[in-house]
């Protein structure tokens, strides 16, 4: 891996597929043994609720859960 200017650097792709890491995922870096170490934070493990929680309030439908649903039972 290379730090770039910004201070960033990519993790080859086989260590994020071996680590199941994807786009938007936040890590944490610490220092440990007088080096960096990457840690997944724990809100990265399930990702229908944090996907869920992202799009919480961001509808702009206007419409009530009761129009909703005649909506999608085709009343």
């Amino acid at each position: 891996m290379r730090l770039n200017s910004k201070g960033q650097v990519t993790i080859p792709a086989h260590l994020r597929e071996k680590c199941g890491l994807r786009p938007g995922d936040e890590e944490d870096v610490i220092e440990e043994d007088g080096g960096p170490r990457v840690l997944r934070r724990e809100e990265n493990a399930p990702r229908g609720p944090q996907a869920a929680h992202r799009m919480r309030g961001s509808a702009a439908g206007g419409m009530s859960t009761d129009e909703i649903m005649k909506l999608l039972r085709g009343e």
